[in-house]
C-alpha cells in the first residue's frame, strides 16, 4: 500500500462516531464562519461575475444554494460559487503550518454534495473533519515556502484532494474508488500565485475550482472512471510535482491520533494571514498605551520570511495599491489603517482607503524586515513584532507569539457569532441568523440538507 491508498483508506474508515466532542464542536464552529464570509463575499464583484457564467450555463430551482443571494444553481457549479464568495473578502479559516484555506474548499464541497444526496448533519461533519484532514496534511507535506517558490498556492492545489475526499464520504465510495477519486482530483490541482503580479481575482477562484473539481473528480470515479493509484507520491506525483522540498511523512504521521481541524485558526482581519500577527502587535500597543495616530513618528515590523514574497515584495508595489486584492496583501496599507482607525476589517480594506491621502502618508511612515529569529518556530508559530516610535522621543516594542484567531488564543463562540453577525446582517433577518446559528450549533440533528440548505437563501 502507498500513501495515496493509507489516506484513502483512512478517509473511507473515519466514521462519525470515532469523532471527539472537541472536532466536532470545531466542524460546527469553522461551518458558521464558512457560511458568514461566503454570505458577504456574495456581494463582491467576483462573485456577481460567477454568478453571471453560472446562469448561463443554466439555472435551477432544485440545484445547489448560492448562500447569500436567492439563486440556486446545479450541485457543482453551486460549489464553485460558494467557494469564490468564500475566499473573496480574505477572512475565511487558514491552518497556519499548511498556510492554505480549508475551509473554503471543504464546506463548499460538503454543502454541494449533500444537498445533491440528500445528507445527514453527522454525515456532514463527518466529511468536513475528512476534508480538513487530507487538505491540510498534503499543505504539510508540500511546505508553504515550497509551494509558493514554485508559484502555487496551496489552497487551491491541496484543496482538489479535499474536496475528492469529502464528497467521496458523503457518496459513500469505498476505498478503491476514493483513490481514483483522488487520482482524478491531481490532475487538476491548480492555482497560480500570479495574481499578485496585479492584484488579480484568481486567488478567489482557486477555493471554488478546488472545491468544483473534486467534486467532479468524485462523481467520474463513481461511475468507474480510473485515475492513478499514486497520484500522491508516484514519480510524477503530486509531493514531487509541486514541491522541491516535499515531506512524504507528515501526510500519514499521527494520523487518526490527532485532528487537524484543531490546529486551523480564524480570521478577525480582513487581509491575508501573513498580516495579521503584525497588525495585532500595532493594535496592542496603539490600545495599551492609548496612542494617537498623530502621535506615531515611525512604525518597524519584523515579519516571517515564509510570507514576505505575499505581503512585503516587492516593495514598490506594495506601498502603492491599486485595487483591494493590492490592499489584502500590502502590509504597508494594513499597517497603516491599523494605526490610523485601530482596525483592519472589512470597512478598512476598500477603495476609499486605499486612495485616502491619510493612509498613503501614514504608509510611508511604516518600515519591516524579515526576523530570523522569528522563523525558528514557524511554522508552528506564526509570531511578528512591531516598535512603534513616537515624535515626542518614546519607543514601543511588543511581540506577538499567537495573534488572535490561532487555536491558542481563539475567538470564542460569542466572538464568532459576532464576526457572523456583522457579515450577514445585510442578507437575513435577525430572525433567519439567530436560526441558522442554533441549527449550526446541533448540526448533528439536521436529517437532509436538501431541506436545510434553503435557510441559507437571502431573505431580506
Amino acid at each position: 500500500m502507498g500513501i495515496t491508498q493509507d489516506l484513502a483508506r483512512f478517509s473511507s474508515e473515519l466514521k462519525f462516531h470515532q469523532l471527539p466532542d472537541e472536532v466536532i464542536d470545531r466542524a460546527k464552529y469553522f461551518f458558521l464562519d464558512f457560511i458568514g464570509v461566503a454570505c458577504r463575499g456574495s456581494k463582491e464583484d467576483s462573485s456577481q461575475s460567477m454568478y453571471r457564467f453560472i446562469q448561463e450555463m443554466g439555472s435551477t430551482n432544485r440545484g445547489g444554494v448560492l448562500i447569500g443571494t436567492k439563486k440556486r444553481s446545479p450541485f457543482v457549479y453551486s460549489a464553485l460559487a460558494n467557494g469564490t464568495a468564500g475566499h473573496a473578502i480574505e477572512m475565511d479559516d487558514v491552518n497556519n503550518e499548511a498556510s492554505l484555506h480549508p475551509g473554503v474548499v471543504v464546506f463548499p464541497s460538503a454543502l454541494a454534495t449533500g444537498e445533491m444526496m440528500g445528507s445527514s448533519g453527522r454525515s456532514f461533519i463527518e466529511a468536513a473533519v475528512t476534508g480538513y484532514e487530507v487538505m491540510i496534511r498534503l499543505g504539510k507535506a508540500i511546505g508553504p515556502a515550497n509551494s509558493y517558490a514554485r508559484g502555487f498556492h496551496p489552497t487551491g492545489t491541496c484543496g482538489t484532494f479535499g474536496s475528492s475526499a469529502v464528497a467521496s464520504k458523503i457518496m459513500g465510495l469505498k476505498t478503491e474508488k476514493i483513490v481514483s477519486a483522488m487520482g482524478i482530483a491531481g490532475s487538476q490541482a491548480a492555482g497560480s500565485m500570479e495574481y499578485l503580479a496585479q492584484g488579480a481575482w484568481t486567488k478567489r477562484f482557486h477555493a471554488g475550482w478546488a472545491a468544483h473539481s473534486g467534486m467532479i473528480a468524485t462523481l467520474l470515479a463513481r461511475k468507474g472512471f480510473k485515475g492513478p493509484t499514486s497520484i500522491i507520491e508516484g514519480r510524477d506525483g503530486f509531493l514531487h510535482a509541486y514541491s522541491n522540498g516535499a515531506d512524504e511523512s507528515k501526510v500519514l504521521e499521527g494520523i487518526g491520533s490527532g485532528f487537524e481541524i484543531l490546529r486551523t485558526s480564524v480570521k478577525p482581519h480582513a487581509c491575508c494571514r501573513y498580516m495579521q500577527p503584525p497588525i495585532d502587535a500595532i493594535l496592542k500597543i496603539m490600545t495599551e498605551r492609548n496612542l494617537r495616530p498623530d502621535q506615531v513618528e515611525k512604525v518597524r515590523l519584523g515579519l516571517l520570511s515564509a510570507g514576505a514574497s505575499l505581503i512585503a515584495e516587492p516593495a514598490e508595489k506594495k506601498y502603492d495599491p491599486r485595487s483591494i486584492v493590492d490592499a489584502q496583501f500590502s502590509m504597508p496599507f494594513g499597517a497603516a489603517v491599523a494605526l490610523l482607525y485601530r482596525k483592519a476589517g472589512l470597512r478598512e480594506f476598500q477603495l476609499s482607503r486605499i486612495r485616502s491621502e491619510d493612509v498613503k502618508a501614514m504608509m510611508k511612515r511604516v518600515e519591516y524586515a524579515v526576523g530570523p529569529e522569528l522563523d525558528e518556530t514557524f511554522p508552528r508559530q506564526w509570531c511578528a513584532t512591531a516598535e512603534i516610535f513616537t515624535n515626542d522621543g518614546k519607543r514601543y516594542f511588543t511581540r506577538i507569539e499567537y495573534p488572535k484567531g490561532d487555536p491558542e488564543n481563539p475567538l470564542s463562540w460569542d466572538e464568532l457569532i459576532e464576526k457572523f453577525y456583522d457579515l450577514s446582517n445585510r442578507f437575513w433577518t435577525k430572525e433567519r441568523r439567530v436560526k441558522i446559528v442554533e441549527q449550526v450549533r446541533n448540526f448533528e440533528k439536521i436529517r437532509d440538507l436538501r431541506e436545510w440548505s434553503s435557510l441559507l437563501l437571502r431573505n431580506r
